[in-house]
């Protein structure tokens, strides 16, 4: 029995879930896990949208060149490479769109020519393929079809958001915007106070959390910059005037997607 092995793997979710963050970190265990193995490891990521050209037909070629300058690198076989495609749905935009007129016919030479090195790179022991995308529907079930696995990224769950607030909130610490001698404590700490100590900041920075359930990694990293600059007037504050202004901030952000749901 032939067990077939396509070295592809495909994350997709919404936008700002993390998904090019974990190919990466990824990319950086495979280099640990495989260090004896293989001398070196070598990340080569990959724009999409600079395969594109203003050129009718050149797309299709410029995809190729690509892979021809990775089956190169490939030829060093003392060599890991971790290929990243981000958004991979601009290169695989469903073939039957480019047949019934509605999409340029130069997308399916961009899709047929990535299928094509694809299957070259399958050949190789020493390469795995990451893709990301944000619009799985769009994308060609022929490079769907391909992917070993298929995983999807979601948005965090409560203690995931939670870990992502106490890292911006301790380097504000670190950085003496937020006076306090001690750092948050974790989320396992956090769980174990949220009822019998709900005065703690970590268990009123938990129930923060808990209104950011829809938000994605992204926004929430960007929330304690927010919250800084747009409530805190003054250089330092205490770690509970900056959960009230990141309590503000999560309420602005609410609203605002509210309006934009509306309109």
């Amino acid at each position: 029995m032939c067990v077939t092995w396509n070295r592809l793997i495909l994350l997709h979710g919404p936008p700002g879930s993390g998904k090019t963050s974990l190919c990466r970190a990824l990319a950086q265990k495979l280099s640990i896990r495989l260090s004896k193995r293989f001398s070196h490891c070598q990340l080569v990521e990959i724009n999409s949208h600079s395969l594109f050209s203003k050129w009718f037909s050149e797309s299709g070629k410029l995809v190729g060149r690509m892979f021809d300058e990775i089956l190169q690198m490939l030829a060093d076989e003392d060599t890991f490479i971790v290929v990243l495609i981000d958004e991979i749905e601009s290169l695989t935009s469903a073939r039957k769109g480019a047949a019934s007129g509605n999409e340029p016919s130069d997308s399916l030479r961009v899709v047929n020519a990535l299928l094509t090195a694809l299957d070259k790179l399958r050949f190789k022991n020493n390469v795995i393929v990451l893709t990301t995308s944000n619009l799985l529907e769009a994308m060609d079930p022929a490079f769907l079809d391909r992917a070993d696995i298929k995983q999807y990224v979601g948005a965090p769950k409560t203690q995931a958001i939670y870990t992502i607030l106490r890292t911006c909130l301790n380097e504000l610490i670190r950085c003496g915007l937020i006076d306090e001698q001690t750092e948050i404590a974790t989320a396992e700490e956090a769980s174990l106070t949220l009822f019998s100590q709900p005065c703690f900041a970590s268990s009123r920075l938990w129930r923060i959390a808990e209104e950011c359930t829809d938000f994605s990694g992204r926004t929430l990293r960007r929330l304690p910059v927010l919250m800084h600059a747009a409530y805190i007037q003054k250089e330092s504050c205490s770690l509970m005037e900056a959960l009230k202004a990141l309590e503000l901030v999560v309420e602005d952000e609410k609203r605002a997607r509210k309006e934009l749901a509306v309109d």
